[in-house]
């Protein structure tokens, strides 16, 4: 394994942190460990900057869909200070996953998200 894996799937293990983080410390907590504090966020739903604006939009996602969680689907893949990789948003009681897609994050210096870059594949009606 390359250094730049690691690197990368380092990165998109804080980001599904964050996602997966329900308390608002520890929600804090884990979107300045994966992000820059300018740092952004943009998918169909949201295009939101810094660590504020990205915490309410995970915040958002949990009241909408209470007890899932996001995980990595496949590998994650990436060159320079880019990486992509695909993901579900998974129901705890039955392991379904209606929501599902792929993200591209741009990293900085210091191996942080300066901006993802989302897409959604799967969607409820």
């Amino acid at each position: 394994m390359s250094e730049n894996t690691v690197r990368y799937e380092s990165a998109v293990a804080r980001y599904l942190e964050a996602w997966n983080a329900r308390e608002p410390d520890a929600l804090a907590k884990a979107v300045a460990a994966a992000w820059s504090a300018d740092g952004g966020y943009t998918d169909p739903l949201a295009d939101v900057r810094g660590h504020d604006g990205i915490a309410a939009v995970i915040s958002a996602a949990h009241e909408q869909f209470p007890g899932f969680s996001f995980r990595l689907t496949g590998t994650v893949d990436g060159h320079h200070d880019i990486a992509r990789f695909g993901w579900e948003l998974v129901d705890g009681a039955d392991g379904s996953a209606p929501v599902a897609g792929f993200d591209v994050i741009t990293l900085d210096d210091d191996d942080r998200i300066r901006g993802v870059h989302g897409f959604l594949d799967r969607v409820p009606t």
